[in-house]
């Protein structure tokens, strides 16, 4: 499949803790973009979706993390995976492609400071 013509699930996180989140699909994603302009382009998009609630439209996500890749193993982790950071955190710099991307892969959207807080207590509220 062409960089042009890729699928990508966003899984919107609204609480680590409560394990609330929304995947969203987007079709014809250009692999080619910096993360930052995908991220500009979700920012943009996710207040339009009629299906999610309000409280993921007004959200501050400002990181994006690859939780899954097609044909490759998935994390036990119900929300997104605590390990690899370095490797699977997206740098806004980097294009889409370059940062590990392809076809089906299903990326988090979060706020990194939420993140960071759950990471260092890792606690579920239910």
């Amino acid at each position: 499949m062409s960089a042009e013509n890729s699928t990508i699930t966003v899984r919107l996180i609204r609480s680590f803790e409560h394990r609330n989140f929304r995947p969203v699909v987007y079709h014809g994603v250009n692999l080619d973009q910096t993360v930052k302009q995908f991220i500009t382009f979700v920012r943009k998009d996710v207040p339009s979706r009629t299906g999610l609630p309000p409280p993921f439209k007004n959200y501050k996500y400002d990181t994006l993390k690859i939780i899954h890749q097609a044909h490759k193993s998935k994390t036990g982790e119900l929300v997104v995976s605590l390990e690899d950071d370095d490797k699977l955190i997206l740098k806004e710099d980097s294009t889409l492609k370059a940062a590990g991307v392809a076809n089906e892969t299903e990326l988090a959207f979060f706020c990194e400071e939420d993140y960071r807080n759950y990471k260092a207590n890792p606690v579920s509220a239910w």
